[in-house]
């Protein structure tokens, strides 16, 4: 995902956050903001990354079937 640009458009809503968190960000001046759209990018890296790996997962299996039966290419080449 890439990363935000002063042009992107920003929504106002209403979240649900436990006091004593809202409290304690609040005392230690978390931007709540900037926090959440941080903690919301880095979740939808890692869902992106799971449907990315499921919808793969045929093909990756395939290949580490035929890595395992033949090698890869470099076999031969490698002096480690």
């Amino acid at each position: 995902m890439p990363p935000p640009t002063r042009a992107q458009a920003k929504s106002a809503t209403n979240v649900s956050i436990r006091r004593d968190l809202l409290e304690a960000a609040r005392a230690s001046k978390i931007n709540l903001s900037a926090t959440l759209e941080q903690a919301l990018i880095e979740k939808l890296r890692e869902v992106q990354q799971l449907q990315w790996r499921e919808e793969n997962r045929e093909s990756i299996e395939a290949y580490n079937q035929h890595v395992e039966k033949h090698g890869v290419f470099s076999d031969g080449s490698r002096n480690f």
